[in-house]
C-alpha cells in the first residue's frame, strides 16, 4: 500500500510525541513493504533527506505562527498529497486536522485521522484558536473517513458527547536500553539521583507545579526537567528563573540521550492534566519508572495499577506528599517500577500499535 502520514512536524522526530510516533510508525510499516511519505515543515526537522530510514520525505513550505503553522502546512501537505502522491489512504495526527482529513476525502484519498487529547482545553490557546479547535474535534467523525482515539477516556468522549464511533489504537513505547553516562557526566548527574519530568515546558503540562512541590522537599535528589517549547518564552523564563541550585534545565534530549535520562532516574513525574494519552508517560513505564501522575483520567487509565497519582486539585501540595511518601520507601519505588515495565510491554507495544494501524488502513483502502 502507499500510506501518507501528514499533519505532524515530520522527522526525525525532534519535538514531540506524535512525531515519535509518525517515525515508529513509518519506520515499521516501510519494513513490512509498504511505500511510505511523511511530509515535514522545513523549519522543524533537522536535515534533509530524500528518504530517511525507508520513509520518502517530503519538505513543504508552511507560515512560521502559533496559530497558522499547523493549519497551512496541512492544506498544502494534503494538495500536494492528492496531485503528486496519490496515496492509497492518508494518516493525518491531531484533531485540528479534520478539515484536511475531509479534504482528503473530497480529492479521492481515504483519510484516519488521530485526534490526540482534546487539544481546545489547553491553556496555550487563545479564544479564538480554542473555537476553532473545539469544532474542528467535534466535526472529526464526519470530516475524516475514520477517527482514532489513543485513549479510552477521549473514546468515551466522542462517544457519550457526540455519539461517534472511534477507532481506539494506544500510543507505543521504545525506549533505547543503552550503558551510556554521556548524559549523567554532561548534566553532573548519577543514576537514581533525580528526579525527572519530561515534556513540553506549557502551562497545561504543569512543570511549574512541579518545581514548587520539589521546592519543599528536603532531599539531595536533582529535578532535571527535559524539554523545550516554541511560542512559550514567557513561561519558560518563569521557570527558568528558580533559585534553587538542585534544579537541571536541559533543554531537549532526544534517542539514547532521552534514553538514558529516563532508565536511570529515581521517580519520573507527568503531572499534566489535559490530552489523551501522553506518550512521555508510556516511555517512562517502559524505562521501568516509578511514575507519579496528575489524576487526569488518561493518566490513571496508563498507569493502571502500576504508579501512584496525586490529586491534580490539590497542586503542589498534593504532588509534595505524595514524592516524600515515595521517597521514604525506596522498596515500593522498586516494586512500582518493575510493575510500569511490565504493564508497558504487554499494552505498549510499537509492533503492536502498528498492526493496528496497518489493518485499519487495509481497511480504509478496501484491501480486506
Amino acid at each position: 500500500m502507499r500510506i501518507a502520514l501528514l499533519g505532524t512536524r515530520g522527522v526525525p522526530a525532534a519535538y514531540s510525541g506524535f512525531e515519535t510516533a509518525v517515525e515508529n510508525l513509518g519506520v515499521r510499516l516501510a519494513a513490512r513493504g509498504h511505500d511510505v511519505t511523511v511530509y515535514c515543515r522545513p523549519h522543524m526537522v533537522e536535515g534533509r533527506y530524500t528518504v530517511y530510514r525507508g520513509m520518502r520525505l517530503v519538505y513543504l513550505p508552511t507560515v512560521r505562527s502559533k496559530h497558522l503553522d499547523t493549519f497551512v502546512h496541512s492544506f498544502v501537505s494534503t494538495l500536494h498529497m492528492a496531485v503528486a502522491a496519490r496515496p492509497d489512504v492518508a494518516c493525518y495526527f491531531i484533531a485540528g486536522n479534520s478539515p484536511f482529513a475531509l479534504l482528503s476525502r473530497l480529492l479521492g484519498v481515504p483519510s484516519m485521522l488521530n485526534v490526540d487529547g482534546l487539544d481546545s482545553r489547553r491553556a496555550k490557546w487563545s479564544g479564538l484558536a480554542k473555537t476553532y479547535l473545539r469544532w474542528a474535534e467535534r466535526r472529526a467523525p464526519r470530516f475524516a473517513t475514520r477517527v482514532i482515539t489513543d485513549s479510552r477516556a477521549v473514546q468515551s468522549f466522542y462517544a457519550d458527547e457526540l455519539g461517534a464511533q472511534t477507532e481506539y489504537i494506544p500510543y507505543g513505547a521504545d525506549v533505547p536500553a543503552t550503558g551510556s553516562r554521556r548524559q549523567l557526566e554532561r548534566f553532573g548527574l548519577q543514576p537514581r539521583d533525580y528526579i525527572l519530568f519530561v515534556g513540553r515546558l506549557v502551562p497545561e503540562n504543569n512543570a511549574h507545579v512541579l518545581l514548587e512541590a520539589f521546592a519543599g522537599l528536603e532531599t539531595g535528589l536533582r529535578l532535571v526537567i527535559v524539554g523545550d517549547a516554541a511560542y512559550a518564552d514567557e513561561y519558560q523564563a518563569a521557570l527558568k528563573a528558580t533559585t534553587d541550585p538542585r534544579v537541571v534545565f536541559t533543554g531537549y534530549v532526544f534517542g539514547d540521550g532521552y534514553g538514558e535520562l529516563a532508565r536511570n532516574a529515581a521517580l519520573f513525574v507527568v503531572p499534566t492534566e489535559v490530552g489523551g494519552t501522553h506518550p512521555v508517560l508510556i516511555e517512562a513505564m517502559a524505562a521501568g519508572n516509578c511514575v507519579v501522575v496528575n489524576d487526569h483520567a488518561p493518566n490513571l487509565e496508563t498507569i493502571g495499577d502500576a504508579g501512584v497519582a496525586y490529586r491534580g486539585a490539590g497542586g503542589a501540595g498534593a504532588l509534595r506528599e505524595v514524592l516524600r511518601d515515595l521517597l521514604d520507601q525506596p522498596e515500593k519505588v522498586e516494586s512500582l517500577g518493575r510493575a510500569a515495565a511490565a504493564r508497558a510491554a504487554a499494552l505498549y507495544s510499537w509492533d503492536a500499535v502498528t498492526d493496528s494501524y496497518e489493518r485499519l488502513a487495509r481497511t480504509l483502502a478496501g484491501r480486506e
